[in-house]
């Protein structure tokens, strides 16, 4: 019993359940549990059937030798460790790990070829085997999952290494199988015969909807008559199936590689608290002996991204007219989770994504920022060979190395970082090939739930729910019309231009904060008033810098920054341009 309780005895069985999973035998006189956790019928129906019957026979009744708790009267045998762990502790439980020597060595640790290292989770594809739907057909009924093996030579042992099966399945299926569904029955295979073991979790998918259950017993190949269930395991399925749909977007993004074989351990936490709520989950955790100040891992897998509200202190610090804009830019990206800010040059861009996005994200820690331009490609932005220096040979060679989207997508989904926003900002986005840049990316910005095969590593790679992308756009570097309609569906696009609030009125805030007088403001908006296409107006970030204020400052600044734009802008116009936008001239258009 958990908490330094009273010790329940029993043994494994020679005998084998229906299903293949090994019996186990609770001895007399053991002492169980008085209650069981709310939770307990919902997730182990038949367990809780099992005890319910038990204590109305009398099999288990009020213990006479340890006060408070119920005592087996008889000897009870259970279809699996795990059941027999189930009717003393009133929870589910981990039988293989839960049942121990006197010396505290697990039962697993003395069943031959049981695998290696903790409890794992995995998914089982088995809707769709050579055109039937075996999960309804015989795994759920049946209580077990299985592979096809046709080909695959009888009497394989479970435990086997995979390089031995990789060299059986390139024998048995010389001139059935390509190349790369050799590739994939030798991941499947060894998964399966070899990684696999009792108490670990399992999981399948059909209908629709999510199904799980326990590992309870060792592989069997069978001669299967139609080809689809060669290889068979034990399993102790629970009776609910959890909508595909109402899924975290974590666990769908993994459920969506495809594989017949998936190793579902990182979202282990999520699929053992699925239909089941935080109290439910603390509950269930008081029960079990453990450390108080280890959070539960099932409520720290599910605990909720959120980002932060807009505040005053930020709206002042920004110098933005009104906090009500900022909130809107922030449930775009909550919406949307990619935007670009666009406008002219000086706008202030990348300055309020820098500080938005380190707002939002809890400090620059969580923030990266990188800068597109026309040789810019997916390996520099993702991922790709790249010649490399070996540090104890000095040989230079070509290896995979990841780019900042890679490295960002990796610390974003790291254990404990999932509910922290991550964000990336690409500055001049419009700037590079975009198709060319991003790739099979592009397919992961408007579907976030799925995941896709990587081009070089291979790897299935998803973007984590907490990334979130900011892009700036220089208009009058590339004109907006130019970014094609993909783009615009995956980003939601905030405009920010000198003739509209928050740029309009920025640079006459930032004057009346820095105590400084309002003719630079004048001056900048009769020069955008006498400039026509929207696009080449000039922003106030020019005119927001110590070095303007200084003596000639202003005079220098018009002449070496901004005249020089606006005669490339009109270029070959034959427009005096110091007469139209000079200084001098404007003064004098202010009277």
């Amino acid at each position: 019993m958990p908490n330094s309780g009273p010790l329940a005895r029993g043994r494994l069985l020679a005998e084998k359940g229906t299903n293949g999973s090994q019996k186990f035998l609770v001895l007399a006189g053991s002492p169980a549990r008085p209650e069981v956790v709310p939770s307990f019928p919902l997730r182990m129906p038949s367990s809780h059937r099992l005890r319910q019957r038990l204590i109305g026979e009398g099999a288990i009744s009020q213990s006479d030798t340890w006060p408070g708790h119920l005592e087996t009267t008889r000897g009870i045998e259970c279809n699996s460790p795990s059941a027999a762990a189930e009717i003393l502790l009133g929870r589910s439980a981990n039988g293989w790990v839960e049942w121990k020597t006197s010396d505290g060595h697990p039962l697993a640790d003395f069943l031959n070829h049981v695998g290696w290292g903790p409890k794992r989770t995995w998914l089982v594809r088995g809707s769709n085997v050579s055109g039937l739907d075996l999960v309804q057909r015989m795994w759920l009924p049946e209580d077990r999952i299985s592979l096809a093996a046709t080909r695959l030579r009888q009497a394989v042992e479970q435990g086997v290494a995979k390089d031995s099966l990789r060299s059986m399945i390139e024998q048995d299926y010389e001139s059935t199988a390509t190349y790369s569904q050799k590739l994939e029955l030798v991941e499947g295979l060894h998964a399966f015969l070899s990684r696999m073991k009792p108490g670990d979790t399992v999981c399948t998918i059909s209908g629709g909807r999510l199904y799980a259950g326990e590992i309870t017993g060792s592989v069997e190949q069978v001669e299967s008559e139609d080809g689809r269930s060669n290889l068979r395991r034990p399993v102790e399925w629970k009776d609910i199936g959890y909508a595909y749909d109402e899924l975290p977007e974590t666990l769908q993004q993994k459920l969506s590689v495809q594989h017949d074989v998936v190793d579902l351990t990182s979202v282990q936490p999520l699929v053992e608290g699925l239909g089941l709520t935080d109290e439910e989950l603390a509950e269930e955790a008081e029960a079990v002996e453990r450390d108080p100040s280890v959070e539960i891992p099932m409520i720290t897998a599910r605990r909720e991204l959120e980002l932060p509200e807009p505040t005053d202190e930020l709206a002042a610090d920004l110098l933005v007219h009104r906090l009500d804009w900022l909130s809107e830019v922030r449930d775009l990206l909550w919406d949307e989770r990619q935007l670009v800010l666009y406008g002219p040059p000086g706008t202030g861009k990348t300055y309020l994504a820098l500080k938005l996005a380190e707002f939002l994200g809890g400090g620059p820690e969580q923030v990266k920022l990188v800068q597109f331009h026309p040789s810019y490609a997916y390996e520099d932005f993702f991922e790709g060979f790249r010649p490399q220096e070996d540090p104890e040979t000095r040989e230079v060679a070509f290896r995979l190395t990841a780019g900042p989207l890679r490295e960002l997508a990796d610390l974003a989904s790291r254990e404990g970082n999932r509910h922290v926003p991550h964000f990336l900002i690409i500055d001049e986005i419009n700037r590079a090939n975009l198709a060319k840049v991003f790739g099979e990316l592009y397919f992961l910005l408007e579907y976030r739930n799925k995941s896709v095969r990587l081009t070089y590593s291979g790897d299935d790679f998803a973007l984590p729910p907490n990334l979130f992308v900011i892009g700036t756009m220089n208009t009058a570097d590339r004109s907006i019309a130019l970014v094609d309609a993909a783009m615009r569906r995956r980003f939601a696009f905030v405009e920010l231009s000198p003739g509209t609030e928050p740029t309009s009125g920025l640079l006459r805030r930032w004057l009346d904060r820095e105590g400084k007088g309002a003719e630079p403001a004048d001056l900048l908006d009769a020069l955008n008033s006498r400039i026509e296409e929207e696009d080449f107006r000039i922003g106030p970030s020019y005119l927001m810098k110590k070095g303007v204020y200084r003596e000639g400052g202003l005079e220098r600044t018009w002449r070496t920054k901004i005249l020089p734009l606006l005669e490339e802008h009109h270029y070959g116009e034959g427009i005096d341009i110091e007469k139209r936008y000079g200084l001098t001239a404007l003064r004098e258009s202010l009277g």
